[in-house]
């Protein structure tokens, strides 16, 4: 499928970024991978990671913001994964136009470069924060995720899609609690602070993550949001995975955080089909023929939710620790 193709990714040279272009140079042969980012130091220190690779690597200097750039990076690409984006949360508390400017005028930005540059399909990432979002950067992708759906509208006879992969937190990520805990106890610490004992979280790899946005970029027809079916852990259980016997520290429910999260809600089940590995929210509203539900699949029951309290997959402690060791 990405044989011969080429692809664009902003925010390129993020974890993702990396990982999943390093994942599609190692199981097919893509014509050129253009890397679209800010950071110059970034894109010097990806060029010298994939030493090697230079005649399929491109590095595009440019923000989403700036159109007109991304009209110049756009050109030629078949595919673009839409990875940029202003994620910290207090960070977007504290900068509310700078969050605004970059995920939701940049993911406009990416829709008109698509829909002007004869792109094919666009998959954008989403976050569980998009749902029922308690903070601004979850408002902000919120509206990220709608204009790519809606953008479908505007397609008319062109081959294009959009399309949003959707996921938390991945296991070891900068935004995630394990570097959090890992640098406490390599520092001799015993003590784990924990927000409250009662939270719990989906586990998703960066692999799993890669996997659901290339499986996006094969099924996709346009406006549907891709979930993984993916195990959930107590915050407690991980702490006691890393630290056998640890000293709880709890601190307190930080501003802007959920006890669980969730990817679908009970107000998204009457358009949402159950798969064997995901799920598939569909867009309620369609503008052409091609927008239709693969019916290989179950339509979930009215009032069905998708969080990681109510799982039916959870991991054992000894699981969490076997995972770890992958990481």
């Amino acid at each position: 499928m990405l044989t011969d193709k080429t692809i664009l990714i902003t925010g390129g040279t993020g974890s993702f970024g990396k990982s999943f272009t390093r994942y599609v140079l190692t199981n097919y042969q893509p014509k050129k991978i253009i890397i679209y980012s800010r950071d110059e130091f970034k894109q010097w220190a990806m060029a010298d990671e994939f030493k090697g690779y230079e005649e399929k690597l491109r590095f595009f200097i440019g923000d989403v913001r700036d159109l007109e750039r991304l009209k110049r990076a756009c050109e030629g690409v078949d595919y673009i994964i839409h990875a940029a984006a202003l994620k910290q949360v207090p960070s977007c508390e504290y900068n509310p136009n700078e969050a605004i400017k970059t995920n939701i005028h940049g993911a406009m930005n990416v829709i008109d470069a698509a829909l002007d540059c004869g792109v094919h399909k666009v998959v954008a990432l989403s976050t569980d924060k998009a749902v029922n979002p308690v903070n601004l950067y979850g408002g902000t992708k919120l509206v990220s995720d709608k204009l790519f759906v809606a953008a479908n509208a505007y397609v008319g006879s062109k081959d294009l899609c959009f399309a949003i992969v959707r996921y938390g937190n991945v296991a070891g990520s900068r935004g995630s609690i394990i570097p959090v805990f890992d640098k406490i106890i390599k520092e001799g610490g015993r003590q784990l602070p924990i927000t409250d004992c009662r939270m719990t979280r989906f586990w998703i790899s960066l692999t799993e993550g890669i996997e659901l946005v290339i499986k996006a970029l094969a099924e996709a027809k346009g406006g549907e949001t891709f979930i993984s079916k993916i195990p959930s852990f107590k915050v407690t259980d991980l702490a006691e995975a890393m630290l056998p016997g640890y000293q709880l520290k709890e601190i307190g429910i930080r501003p802007g955080e959920k006890l669980h999260e969730i990817m679908v809600t009970t107000e998204d089940s009457a358009t949402t089909y159950e798969y064997d590995k995901h799920f598939i929210v569909y867009p309620q509203m369609t503008w052409n023929n091609r927008q239709q539900p693969d019916l290989s699949g179950r339509k979930v029951e009215e009032g069905f939710s998708y969080s990681s309290d109510n799982n039916k997959e959870w991991l054992s402690v000894e699981d969490i620790r076997e995972r770890l060791r992958k990481l």
